[in-house]
């Protein structure tokens, strides 16, 4: 199996793809493939990394990935609970080069303009669950008329961007292995002391040619990367764990100074840890 690109399997003469994962852990390679992926997690909760960017998922929460867009899902395994997630995989020219050309689907392009960048769907959840529910048992023609309905909805509902910078090229099997690997080892140490040479060593670089490689396919530094991660493992556990202090959560995300999560939380969040929790538990 390539680890970049993956190759989504299917059938021949099979345009749309119904994939449903019922796992403790999803696949956690830092991938793409060329289908776009809409997808809802039934249940689970962890990180996301889509493109530069991270981000934390949970249970009831519509995710769209573009065609090419490297992506990884990180399953917090501390729940004990099987992840659910039911998907659909298509290209844009899946139905024929010309087909969301089409007067009649004009409205779905913005999509398509979304999905480059990858989102989070933030209306119409409920009635986007429901549809995906059906899907399992559903013929592949209804199941082509439920992803017209999804495209449909999902087209006008507000949405969140997933990804704020695109490496236009794809990956080569070599880099795909390099960057797996470098996420691999990141997002399984964050709350370690990681060093340059640490993750260079990872790379199989030097320290400056490392730097480079990572900046130029992600538009930010290794260590910008790396706090963000941090940064988002404290707000998922300020989320969830209500009896943890503000010093514990900095310590398990990573963080050996109080005063410099503050600063780093504050230049990310633009609120103290206190506001963040405070403002999203009221909401």
């Amino acid at each position: 199996m390539k680890v970049l690109p993956f190759i989504i399997p299917k059938p021949e003469q099979t345009a749309l793809i119904y994939q449903e994962d019922y796992e403790f852990v999803f696949y956690d390679k830092f991938h793409q493939h060329e289908e776009i992926q809409i997808s809802l997690i039934v249940e689970g909760e962890g990180t996301l990394i889509v493109g530069d960017t991270i981000n934390y998922y949970k249970s009831g929460d519509i995710l769209v990935i573009g065609s090419n867009l490297p992506h990884v899902f990180k399953s917090d395994i501390k729940t004990n609970k099987k992840s659910h997630m039911l998907s659909l995989f298509f290209t844009e020219d899946a139905f024929g080069s010309d087909f969301f050309s089409l007067e009649e689907l004009k409205t779905l392009r913005p999509f398509f303009k979304r999905a480059s960048h990858g989102f989070k769907v933030n209306t119409s959840k409920k009635k986007l669950r429901n549809l995906f529910l059906k899907l399992q048992k559903a013929s592949r023609l209804s199941q082509f008329i439920s992803l017209l309905n999804i495209l449909q909805i999902v087209s006008k509902a507000s949405y969140q961007n997933l990804s704020s910078f695109i490496y236009n090229k794809k990956y080569s099997d070599t880099e795909g292995k390099r960057m797996r690997a470098i996420m691999e080892y990141t997002m399984n140490n964050f709350n370690e002391n990681i060093t340059l040479d640490n993750v260079a060593t990872i790379a199989s670089m030097t320290k400056n040619a490392f730097c480079k490689y990572f900046k130029k396919r992600t538009n930010k530094t290794y260590f910008q990367f790396l706090n963000e991660l941090k940064i988002e493992n404290a707000c998922k556990l300020l989320l969830t764990n209500q009896d943890y202090t503000i010093s514990e959560i900095a310590e398990q995300s990573g963080f050996n100074n109080i005063s410099n999560f503050n600063r780093q939380f504050k230049s990310l969040k633009q609120m103290s840890p206190n506001a963040f929790k405070k403002r999203t538990l009221s909401n």
